[in-house]
């Protein structure tokens, strides 16, 4: 048996209706056995029918010679034994034929009809051949050793191939069967193998895209402020000191921030790489695929969590104190009874808030910014809108590379929230969300 669970036929095929060679050398060895036995038998039935020999044992190499056929046309073996049968021949062609009959995958009504009119036959032809030998003398029994002879003959006869067919015949489908079934177990296999890579792939490439997010968060917001107080003390440091002192303390504290945060990530990252995925993937056997895979994609988000529970919303005043610091001028108003949040509610309302003033550090250096929070009863909403930037206050020349709006949809929509974000009609720009409390 293959792999897939079917047999080797095509590497051992046998001619004509064989699947076999085995199978057709086994049927011609029967076919030759058989044409002798019926050739001889001829003989007898060629002196008794007054023919000439040679036509009785014509016939009974003929007659005989039909168990080639016994796989293709059983029906018709059994016929011509039951044809023959008058002519006391052929006992070896209704022994298989029989046998051949009962194996065959026909309906049931078919086989009990023919094996009952071979039985029928051999019956009533040991009853007469019986009877006249008993006439003749050449037989001195009783007269009920007759019908009990001849019963015995039939059922001897036809019983125990037809028995044996109906077991082979049931074992072969019930092997069938079996294959067949592992065959469909093996593909359903297959697809739950395919299934499982599809979705420990997508685990992780949605890992991958929220480790972006939160390395784009970190090194977007820390390094934007660095640079804006690096540009603030390239232009105080000679005017003013002691501000040039402050400015590059603020600027190391938010670099050993970034790192720290950084190391985290990284670590993480480290620690559960996809290698030992791979190689998990690897060892485990086709059958408990779908466990594996399902294990991988938990093992992902786990990790995942794993690069802490973030920033929360009593940071808020410190991130606008921060950015205050940068030289923004920046207005921060809370609404509502303040309350604890899930851990990600809390800090994906705070990366918006982050990511949008990183926004106005980049893109509106100098505008006037309004932070505004709004605990309400089943949600929380931010709000984060600058006003058109100064035209006497320059740019630091920070880069942008277009993720940080995509990040923060992204962010609100995974907890079921609103994110709208566009220019103000005064020139400047507005970001605002509203994610559900649970």
């Amino acid at each position: 048996m293959t792999t897939t669970g079917e047999d080797d036929v095509t590497a051992g095929g046998g001619p004509w209706w064989w699947d076999r060679r085995r199978s057709a050398v086994f049927d011609v060895g029967l076919a030759v056995v058989s044409a002798l036995e019926c050739a001889l038998e001829g003989i007898p039935f060629a002196w008794e029918a007054g023919i000439p020999v040679s036509a009785g044992v014509v016939f009974g190499l003929l007659a005989g010679s039909v168990l080639l056929v016994r796989r293709k046309w059983p029906i018709a073996v059994v016929l011509v034994a039951i044809a023959v049968t008058p002519a006391s021949m052929g006992l070896l062609l209704g022994v298989v034929g029989l046998y051949s009959l009962a194996a065959a995958d026909l309906p049931r009504r078919i086989i009990g009809s023919l094996a009952g009119m071979q039985s029928l036959g051999v019956l009533i032809v040991m009853f007469v051949r019986l009877r006249q030998d008993a006439a003749r003398g050449d037989l001195d029994v009783g007269d009920w050793i007759v019908p009990f002879a001849s019963i015995t003959m039939a059922l001897g006869v036809t019983a125990p191939p037809l028995l044996l067919g109906l077991y082979v015949g049931a074992r072969r489908r019930l092997m069938e069967s079996l294959r067949e079934r592992a065959d469909s177990l093996e593909r359903e296999l297959q697809l739950l193998a395919e299934r499982a890579e599809e979705r420990a792939e997508w685990a992780r490439g949605e890992e991958r895209t929220r480790i972006a997010r939160e390395m784009h968060d970190v090194v977007a917001h820390r390094v934007s402020l660095m640079v804006v107080h690096a540009a603030a003390l390239q232009a105080v440091a000679r005017k003013d000191p002691e501000k040039a002192v402050r400015n590059a303390a603020l600027v190391g504290d938010m670099g050993r921030q970034a790192l720290t945060e950084l190391r985290e990530m990284l670590g993480v990252l480290r620690s559960g790489g996809d290698g030992g995925l791979r190689q998990e993937r690897a060892s485990v056997p086709l059958a408990a695929v779908g466990a594996a895979a399902a294990a991988a994609a938990s093992r992902a988000v786990d990790e995942g969590a794993g690069l802490g529970e973030g920033p929360c919303l009593s940071e808020i005043d410190e991130l606008v104190g921060q950015s205050a610091a940068a030289g923004m001028v920046v207005d921060l108003s809370v609404e509502g009874e303040v309350r604890g949040y899930a851990p990600e509610v809390e800090s994906t309302a705070y990366r918006v808030v982050q990511e949008a003033l990183t926004n106005v550090h980049k893109h509106a250096a100098g505008a006037k910014t309004y932070v505004r929070l709004a605990h309400r009863v089943s949600e929380i909403a931010m709000q984060v809108e600058n006003e058109p930037p100064s035209g006497a206050v320059s740019s630091a020349g920070l880069p942008s590379g277009g993720n940080g709006l995509v990040g923060m949809k992204e962010r609100v929509s995974a907890l079921g929230g609103v994110f709208v974000s566009g220019p103000t009609d005064a020139g400047g720009f507005r970001v605002s969300a509203v994610i559900p409390a649970s």
